[in-house]
């Protein structure tokens, strides 16, 4: 290789090493260009975001010295309690009380009928709710136990309120009055409600507790909204459960009042859970007596052969699978057993005239401690 062509080829070097230097320039001036202006969106959000924040936590109106009766129904959650407040003008934004109440960790709210202000604070009007500053006395308290029917649950009313029984049962299931609360309760009154084979609508959905109520009067729906404001209250607190099993909320209620009306206070729940998920899974019908009851319409503590052959959709000796709905009203404890079922072999139970609950994993051995405990 001659002189000259050594120089050409250093030169050519030369030049490459040029452009590459000048390119990893530009690069490197990109690159700082786009994280300036990452750093500086990053700052702009972050900094609107903390006054936002600062905003929504500050009240509504300090000036205003408007006062504003609101009321807080029986099992409201801090979400349903913050958009009562933001649609009353007394705060600013539900979702951001929300978040305040769980940072800060606050319980106790009180149900009740409060004189709120657009000039108080945050933590202001948290005190009145949880010392529960309540404008209105308790009249009555109205229990409602576990394991009712709707049908009872109308007399339960009825007594406490001095309306006709046969009235009340018949609001209950009255078309016009279902629906309208299930426009305010969308979460847990669906369309399944009205199954062409569903006996009542609202059965299984009026939740079992003690209610208190602030006026002589109550109205039928101010009742019923109490009783589901209760239910929305503990099936919220089971979303991720109930969307991980792939159920909607009517089949954990209607598995839940099955488990309901079979237990004894000696039971252990999650085991009768078990037997039940585990027939659905090999296609056995369920077989449980309190179904053929609930489609006679008749409370009686036997069921005999005879009963068995009624023909109805919630007879679960002729028809596998779930009932078309609940037969009663759950409490939490069988809420949750339907919601986590003990893992068992069992396919059988029986009940013996002690309260006592035996379990099986054959119909050999079934039927050998029913021979022992209730005889042929």
């Amino acid at each position: 290789m001659s002189v000259d062509d050594k120089k050409g080829k250093k030169e050519l070097i030369r030049k490459k090493m040029i452009e590459r230097q000048s390119e990893a320039k530009i690069v490197r001036k990109i690159v700082l260009i786009i994280a300036i202006i990452l750093i500086i969106t990053v700052g702009v959000v972050a900094g609107g975001g903390y006054f936002y924040l600062k905003s929504a936590l500050e009240p509504v109106n300090p000036d205003s010295k408007k006062e504003k009766q609101i009321d807080i129904p029986i099992g409201s959650s801090a979400s349903s309690i913050g958009k009562i407040l933001e649609e009353n003008g007394i705060i600013k934004d539900a979702r951001v009380f929300k978040y305040y109440v769980k940072l800060r960790n606050e319980t106790g709210f009180m149900a009740g009928n409060y004189t709120l202000k657009p000039s108080m604070t945050i933590p202001e009007i948290i005190s009145n709710l949880k010392t529960g500053k309540i404008q209105e006395e308790l009249v009555f308290k109205m229990t409602i136990p576990e394991g009712k029917q709707l049908e009872q649950i109308a007399s339960i009313i009825a007594e406490k309120t001095n309306k006709n029984a046969d009235d009340v049962f018949k609001k209950l299931n009255e078309k016009a009055f279902i629906e309208s609360l299930m426009a305010k309760y969308p979460d847990i009154l669906t369309d399944e409600i009205f199954n062409k084979n569903i006996k009542y609508p609202l059965e299984g959905y009026l939740f079992p507790a003690t209610y208190p109520f602030y006026k002589e009067d109550p109205t039928i729906e101010e009742i019923v909204s109490a009783m589901l404001d209760k239910t929305v209250s503990v099936v919220r607190g089971y979303h991720a459960e109930i969307e991980e099993r792939e159920m909607t909320v009517h089949q954990l209620l209607t598995m839940a009042s099955l488990i309901e009306e079979e237990a004894t206070q000696k039971v252990d729940r999650d085991q009768i859970s078990s037997v039940f998920y585990n027939r659905m899974k090999i296609g056995m019908p369920l077989q449980t007596d309190p179904t053929v009851l609930y489609a006679q319409g008749e409370h009686k503590s036997r069921v005999v052969y005879k009963d068995l052959e009624i023909d109805s959709p919630y007879n679960t000796y002729k028809h596998p699978g779930l009932t078309p709905g609940p037969i009663a009203n759950a409490g939490v404890t069988s809420i949750e057993a339907a919601l986590f079922p003990e893992e068992t072999d069992y396919l059988y139970f029986l009940a013996t005239p002690t309260g006592e609950v035996l379990f099986s994993k054959t119909l050999e051995e079934h039927n050998i401690k029913k021979a022992q405990h209730i005889g042929k």
